[in-house]
């Protein structure tokens, strides 16, 4: 499978993953899609913005094809619960 192809279908989840599974798949996907994170640390208080930015961050200096095998794995692992 294909990084294109597990973004799609990790989208049509029928069940919504756990926070932190939902933020393993955002890290992977900035990583993937972007690159090292090249976004201003959030303020602490924003804790959204903040769990995001540290997903991503997570990953600095991951390749981008890296991440995007992660990306398909960390799928093809949740997939069975989710899909």
């Amino acid at each position: 499978m294909d990084f294109n192809t597990a973004c799609e279908k990790a989208k049509a989840f029928t069940k919504k993953p756990t926070n932190d599974e939902f933020l393993e798949f955002y890290g992977l996907y900035k990583q993937a899609t972007v690159g090292d994170c090249n976004v201003a640390q959030p303020c602490a208080t924003d804790f959204v913005a903040k769990a995001k930015y540290d997903a991503w961050s997570r990953h600095k200096g991951m390749s981008q094809d890296a991440a995007k095998q992660a990306y398909v794995a960390t799928y093809q692992k949740y997939a069975p619960k989710y899909a």
